[in-house]
């Protein structure tokens, strides 16, 4: 699943931030075909159904491809943490790892990469931000394949472009704003004993 030791988390398909409002409108775009491979190495409850999943991962393709493959594996904490120490060098679980495929882009091949999300981290952060389960699971699904796209948010306005394109998604689907301001006495109980924040990766 990961890349060699060494290999950048987000090496391909780079967008341009000044590109990236150019993406297809979202009441225009035919749905993209999107394989996902669902890997379960845990026995936490209350996981999403495979279609589920498939379904956040069209929407977060959709208007940037036309098709996708992407690998989704859910973990427990100890592998979480392992691959977080190992490819981030932060020794704690995470909610979701984003790793890109490394295939030139002039390639045209529609394999996008693999997506790592932690079921325990996923649960404990939709609970502490007083979000429902499903709302969170898509949040990190959108989120950890607008990286695979190349997407990020280590720069301010990267982060804008990101998280906008994310409200954008997640508001096509249904869902609220997921970075809507939580209730200062949620992010009290947040901060006092989180394990990551909503967007980690």
């Amino acid at each position: 699943m990961p890349p060699d030791p060494g290999q950048a988390l987000r090496t391909m398909n780079q967008i341009d931030p000044a590109q990236a409002s150019a993406a297809q409108p979202f009441g225009t775009m035919a749905e993209p075909v999107v394989e996902l491979d669902v890997q379960r190495a845990t026995t936490y409850p209350n996981l999403p159904e495979d279609q589920d999943l498939l379904q956040w991962a069209i929407a977060a393709v959709s208007g940037l491809r036309d098709e996708a493959e992407i690998s989704l594996r859910i973990v427990d904490e100890d592998e979480s943490q392992a691959l977080n120490l190992q490819y981030r060098g932060k020794d704690k679980p995470t909610n979701v790892l984003s790793f890109p495929a490394d295939i030139p882009e002039e390639l045209g091949l529609p394999l996008l990469g693999d997506l790592v999300i932690c079921a325990q981290v996923v649960a404990s952060e939709a609970e502490q931000q007083h979000k429902a389960l499903a709302a969170h699971w898509a949040h990190m699904v959108v989120h950890g394949t607008l990286h695979l796209l190349g997407y990020d948010h280590i720069e301010d306005d990267e982060a804008e472009i990101m998280e906008n394109l994310e409200t954008r998604i997640m508001a096509r689907m249904g869902f609220s704003d997921p970075y809507a301001i939580i209730e200062e006495s949620a992010q009290q109980t947040a901060d006092s004993h989180k394990l990551s924040d909503g967007t980690d990766e």
